[in-house]
């Protein structure tokens, strides 16, 4: 008699993952089906343009020349992509001379942990102070909303190396270069990318923040400049605009973690 074996599990077999475009075409039609969606209630329900415009209203913005849509938009690119680069550079390096130095991480770094708790939006006008305003002060508000978060992962994924594997490098007479090299980067990229992906949120919060504080150029400005004139269409293109930079940006980490890291190793 054949035995019947019950099923390990009342779910069916897993199936395969579906393919990488029909994963991108389910996001982009749930962003379109949101924005059909929002056209129609504000046409049924016949909202004022100031209170809710239509999408097709705030689309219709970009054809005025008095926003200066892509001056404005490189400008905010600019601070956002600057400041979160010198976030990563540094925010690496740092961690580097920190796992190299306990001396350094016991004096250092608790001082790094009680300034970052100062609210940046605090900070903000004391570095317009000290640096007057434009591109270059809102490179350094955004840098310092992307430094430690890059920097705190770095360091922990640095020191979470297997004992046994620092033991062999050590065994085999390795150097500090090779022991980095081989060993503790590539297992500390995951929590590298992890901080990457945080920081990317708060790289555009800075660009925004400076911009708000003083300011003569980028999207931030311009949202100030239009709702005094309660010009609520500019202001949502505004927005989206600095939400398509955050999109870009995260998405560049995305590949370049997709490229250094293979898909069981990345932290979700």
């Amino acid at each position: 008699m054949t035995a019947i074996v019950p099923a390990a599990s009342g779910q069916p077999a897993a199936s395969a993952d579906r393919p990488a475009w029909q994963r991108w075409a389910a996001v982009a039609g749930v962003h379109v089906a949101c924005v059909a969606l929002w056209e129609l209630a504000v046409r049924a329900f016949k909202i004022q343009t100031f209170i809710l415009p239509a999408p097709s209203q705030v689309l219709a913005t970009l054809a005025n020349p008095n926003y200066h849509w892509l001056h404005n938009t490189g400008v905010t690119a600019l601070e956002v992509f600057g400041g979160y680069a010198l976030g990563l550079v540094l925010g690496i390096l740092g961690a580097l001379l920190f796992i190299t130095s306990r001396r350094l991480m016991l004096l250092a770094f608790p001082l790094l942990v009680t300034l970052n708790m100062i609210p940046k939006v605090a900070l903000g006008p004391l570095i317009i102070v000290w640096f007057s305003y434009g591109i270059g002060p809102n490179i350094l508000i955004t840098f310092s909303l992307c430094f430690f978060p890059i920097l705190l992962t770095t360091i922990r994924g640095l020191n979470e190396t297997e004992p046994d594997l620092l033991n062999l490098v050590h065994a085999l007479r390795g150097s500090r270069w090779q022991l980095f090299r081989y060993i503790q980067l590539p297992g500390s990229l995951p929590y590298v990318f992890s901080g990457m992906k945080v920081a990317t949120i708060l790289a555009v919060a800075g660009a925004v923040v400076g911009e708000f504080i003083a300011s003569d150029k980028g999207l931030g400005y311009l949202m100030i400049q239009v709702q005094a004139s309660l010009d609520t269409p500019a202001v949502f293109m505004a927005v989206l605009l600095i939400t398509g930079l955050g999109v870009l940006l995260y998405l560049l980490v995305l590949l370049m973690e997709r490229y250094f890291i293979t898909q069981d190793a990345r932290i979700q």
